[in-house]
């Protein structure tokens, strides 16, 4: 080509902005193209482990990063009523000793609001909302809501769980509703008044629910909690957090659990809440000059924490199939990717599925030792 190729991603998430700055990094003309009107700090908390702090350090944000979130002292997992410890991964030094960089906990707007720093405003267009992908033989066309268009040499959806990408080659999927909910919450740690939380990320465990409690500043002025718990589907909704939940119902749900867990919830003004649901393994991630990233590709419960991680893994090893490409051979840079990617996302979005990631003592390698940087760019044996 005598032009440089121009790459397309659908959605301005995690995933998406951390695509779009390696990808410009390396020479590529980029565009982004984002539904919301503008970005905003939505109520959040993120576990970043060892394997996505290397992305992130090799993205050169790794310093900034320690400036503005937390380091828990460890993974502490306790018995939902009498707090006994069933497992504790100590973290801090420890893991850096092991892994090279740190355990770090934040609001995902942080971790957003630095990825964005990296992708020049123009870059990004937002208002966008897609409609429609039309598959040509050397480009890819855009439909949008609005009327407009857009045409690129290449696409990557990384448009989340509701993948309109995702839809234009693998049609429309039926995901499965888990009997189960969540809520999720970030309130000013000052409402706990004297009496604050531990200085480890904690999971209690209950017979058929549990709660995940940490802080997400460096400065620890700000608590995070999401739950899971079964529920019946009467009120079912999109997925989506921006459904306001029943505090009273929340604390009773959690009635039996420590007093530490229940001075939280009591702290805590509102929470939102939303329904879990179910999903195979997508056949394939890939048709032509599309390729899917992050949620659109494996969308898992959040119960390993990561799937921000895996998204973060994909944009590396995308970005680095992408730079070897040969001459504008797409299809092949694009299957070279998910044979890398595949089986390491599905085996973490099955095992999340089973809610014991560290529950008991538990082998942390396989999935915070992984280096995506220096992942080899070959296929995997069968």
């Amino acid at each position: 080509m005598n032009r440089r190729p121009t790459i397309g991603i659908v959605g301005a998430g995690i995933g998406g902005l951390a695509l779009a700055s390696m990808l410009i990094a390396r020479g590529f003309s980029v565009r982004v193209f984002e539904q919301a009107h503008q970005f905003s700090r939505l109520g959040a908390g993120i576990q970043m482990a060892p394997n996505p702090i290397a992305v992130l350090r090799g993205m050169g944000l790794e310093s900034r990063l320690r400036e503005v979130a937390f380091a828990p002292v460890s993974l502490l997992n306790r018995e939902h009523d009498t707090g006994n410890v069933t497992n504790e991964v100590i973290a801090g030094p420890t893991f850096e000793a092991r892994y090279g960089v740190p355990y770090l906990a934040m609001h995902r707007a942080d971790l957003h609001r630095l990825l964005a720093s990296l992708v020049p405003d123009n870059v990004i267009a937002f208002d966008h909302k897609l409609a429609a992908v039309e598959y040509g033989a050397s480009d890819v066309t855009l439909r949008f809501t609005d009327g407009t268009d857009a045409t690129v040499d290449a696409l990557v959806g990384a448009d989340g769980v509701h993948s309109v990408v995702r839809s234009s080659f693998l049609g429309e999927e039926e995901p499965r509703y888990s009997g189960r909910i969540a809520y999720r919450a970030v309130f000013p740690a000052s409402l706990l008044g004297d009496d604050q939380i531990n200085l480890s990320r904690t999971k209690w465990w209950g017979p058929d629910r549990h709660i995940v409690i940490y802080y997400i500043t460096a400065a620890r002025d700000e608590i995070y909690f999401v739950t899971s718990q079964p529920e019946d589907a009467t009120w079912l909704t999109p997925e989506s957090w921006s459904t306001r939940g029943d505090m009273a119902a929340l604390r009773q749900d959690f009635a039996e659990f420590h007093p530490d867990v229940r001075k939280v919830l009591n702290a805590c003004p509102d929470a939102f809440k939303w329904a879990l649901m179910e999903r195979d393994p997508f056949s394939h991630w890939t048709e032509r000059r599309v390729a899917l990233l992050g949620d659109a590709c494996h969308p898992m419960p959040p119960y390993m924490a990561q799937g921000a991680a895996m998204a973060l893994e994909d944009a590396a090893i995308l970005a680095r199939c992408l730079q070897t490409m040969q001459a504008d051979n797409f299809a092949e840079a694009f299957q070279l990717y998910e044979a890398i990617r595949k089986p390491r996302a599905t085996q973490i979005q099955q095992r999340s599925r089973t809610n014991n990631w560290l529950r008991q003592q538990t082998s942390t390698e396989w999935v915070y030792g992984y280096d995506a940087w220096n992942v080899p760019l070959e296929r995997p044996a069968a």
